[in-house]
């Protein structure tokens, strides 16, 4: 696969595991054209017999998915055409990222190093298995701050890794969670130190990579993801009718304003959007 072709995600691959790197500066948001790469990546790695491991990881060691870009619903044109190419009928374009890492036929792991929030977290918890570096990483669904909810499947994943109390938790409060509290409700597989993050991950997915012929696949075979379509559509209803309304303009608006989508801003934002609130 040519590392040039995206202008967002960098894809190497060695020995049974691809690699792929979020780089969308200045904080990793998740783009329309972001999505749409992703797209593209994982549907040429499915293709490539030889890679049984795909890892992701972030080129900015603050930010592996900062969130949803604030201005995605300017970029219609790009979002009709992944939808087009990517999203199951009744699956709208940030639940089929979801859905492309859910029943991907390899394995696929998140190293987190930073911050994941919102969308960022969606990704984390659509991945097989997420590990985290205990002292610099953290994890949120921060739309409610944002007068909306989660969109891109968050709910669904949340309800299934951490039950419906803490998910009403995570969801309600739009709180930033550290890497051991979300390892302990089981939202991430574990949180290691960071020192250790890389090493951890590479002899994970080493490991993987050099098992039998076939082991893989049977594995994820007898261990398929939940047909989350119902939830789905039910946050797709909910999102729409808020994301229409004057309050979740204001509040992304706002945030803009104060320097959401900037390093400085983000990162502390679940204060910056409870300021830009007032």
């Amino acid at each position: 696969m040519s590392t040039g072709s995206f202008s967002t995600l960098h894809v190497t691959t060695s020995g049974g595991v691809a690699e792929i790197v979020l780089d969308n500066p200045p904080v990793n948001v998740i783009s329309a054209v972001m999505m749409r790469e992703l797209a593209d990546a994982l549907g040429e790695l499915a293709a490539d017999s030889s890679v049984r491991v795909v890892v992701f990881s972030s080129a900015n060691p603050d930010f592996f998915l900062a969130h949803v870009d604030m201005h995605i619903l300017d970029q219609e044109e790009v979002l009709a055409d992944l939808i087009a190419a990517a999203a199951p009928r009744g699956i709208n374009a940030f639940q089929a990222v979801g859905e492309l890492l859910r029943n991907h036929p390899q394995v696929t792991i998140v190293k987190l190093a930073g911050k994941a929030r919102g969308g960022g977290a969606e990704f984390v918890a659509a991945a097989d298995m997420s590990f985290a570096a205990r002292e610099s990483a953290g994890i949120g669904q921060i739309e409610s701050l944002m007068g909306i909810v989660p969109s891109g499947g968050g709910t669904q994943y949340l309800r299934e890794r951490v039950g419906r109390n803490r998910a009403l938790e995570t969801v309600l409060t739009g709180d930033l969670f550290d890497a051991d509290t979300a390892a302990a409700y089981g939202w991430i597989n574990r949180a290691v130190p960071a020192a250790e993050l890389d090493a951890f991950v590479d002899r994970i997915a080493r490991n993987i990579a050099d098992l039998p012929a076939g082991v893989v696949e049977a594995v994820k075979s007898v261990l398929p993801p939940a047909d989350l379509s119902t939830g789905y559509a039910k946050e797709e209803t909910e999102w729409s009718a808020l994301i229409a309304g004057p309050d979740a303009l204001r509040l992304m608006d706002g945030a803009l304003r104060h320097g959401a989508q900037t390093p400085e801003g983000e990162t502390d934002l679940e204060a910056l959007m409870r300021s830009a609130a007032r």
